[in-house]
């Protein structure tokens, strides 16, 4: 017996995937808006980079150099790297996703931690293959939580360090201890999207990892601390297997040309960096201070947010908080689907746009600042 189809039909378990919803960027009503849902910097991207992405801009109808020779060269100049290593791509987005592409399939396991980046899970059921959540400790990656949950399918790991949304980060100490205990043929993917911002003596973004093994990835981005989100820049510092491996099923230009020029423009101003890092820090520790002050739980954070937690009395809730901040125009992030159903993102932003998410929540939780 045949059956007749009318349509299209995906293949097996792409339809049971939730799409990927980012941070709300509207108050409908209000005349102001300070955007902090999206961990966006508020200092913007370097005039150099701007510079670099005008220039660009004259020659558009040139393809794009397809290997990006001039931001890997750059970004390995900056780190002390080889060229050889490096891997760029339409934001670390794409790498992600070429990643679970390449390494995973059918009857294959990713694992993934309870809190982490929701396009982790999404990337590993696009290939296939089957997501492995485990818990977390106090809003941390638990290593032994992981091991605990590596079969003979498992073949890739995902660690975001720092983590998004929490804010957390793993001690060096214990990445090498999980790298250690893992199969040779599982792939530990170091998500440091906000590397950038860690100043702890026990933390490190990976490089080190991937020059030792031949396992380990590390994957960057350009578009939060470097403040070149509209222009998806990702890299990946990965052993030259793994770099071939990617290199033949990625796109021939997979970055366009204005975002080469003003990426590798970016990396080379480190004194801007310095900037941006310096004004995250001084408002890390204001704003933590700050919302506790009124009331309000914040989890330790390494990065450029905050995740914040309500108190679930009295109409205290998260979700009437971010209708109430959003009214008066800020806009932070519900993370209610990566399993904080009563707390909210908060970017670090200008000083404007901190000194009033204070003052409106303090008016929110009865407390005016």
């Amino acid at each position: 017996m045949s059956f007749v189809v009318n349509e299209p039909v995906p293949r097996p378990g792409i339809l049971d995937i939730a799409a990927y919803v980012p941070g709300k960027e509207h108050a409908p009503g209000v005349a102001r808006v300070f955007k902090l849902s999206s961990n966006e910097t508020p200092l913007g991207p370097s005039p150099k980079a701007i510079e670099a992405f005008k220039h660009a801009a004259e020659h558009l109808e040139l393809y794009p150099d397809g290997q990006a020779n001039e931001l890997r060269n750059a970004i390995a100049a900056v780190h002390g790297l080889n060229p050889a290593n490096i891997l760029c791509g339409n934001g670390s987005d794409e790498l992600l996703g070429l990643l679970c592409h390449v390494y995973l399939g059918p009857g294959d396991e990713g694992i993934i931690t309870e809190h982490g980046f929701l396009v982790y899970k999404i990337q590993i059921m696009g290939a296939g293959a089957t997501p492995v959540v485990v818990k977390e400790k106090d809003a941390t990656v638990d290593v032994d939580a992981i091991l605990a949950a590596v079969t003979e399918k498992t073949k890739i790991v995902f660690l975001a360090n720092p983590a998004n949304p929490t804010g957390t980060y793993v001690p060096v100490s214990e990445i090498r201890r999980l790298q250690a205990a893992l199969p040779r043929h599982v792939v530990l993917v170091l998500d440091a999207a906000y590397a950038e911002y860690v100043r702890r003596n026990d933390y490190e973004a990976g490089l080190e990892l991937v020059s030792a093994n031949r396992n380990v990835v590390m994957t960057r981005t350009f578009s939060k601390a470097y403040g070149l989100a509209a222009l998806r820049i990702g890299w990946m510092y990965a052993p030259a297997a793994v770099v071939d491996a990617l290199n033949r099923v990625r796109g021939p230009f997979n970055l366009n040309a204005p975002a080469i020029a003003a990426g590798a423009a970016a990396v080379r101003d480190q004194g801007f960096i310095e900037k941006a890092v310096e004004h995250n820090n001084l408002w890390l520790d204001k704003l933590t201070h700050a919302l506790e002050t009124l009331g309000l739980r914040v989890t330790p954070s390494v990065a450029n947010f905050l995740l914040i937690h309500f108190p679930e009395v009295d109409g205290k809730r998260a979700e009437d908080a971010d209708a109430f901040l959003t009214s008066r125009g800020y806009i932070l992030r519900a993370v209610k689907g990566y399993g904080f159903p009563n707390a909210l993102r908060m970017t670090v932003g200008t000083e404007e746009a901190n000194r009033g998410v204070i003052e409106a929540l303090g008016e929110f939780m009865g407390r005016p600042a």
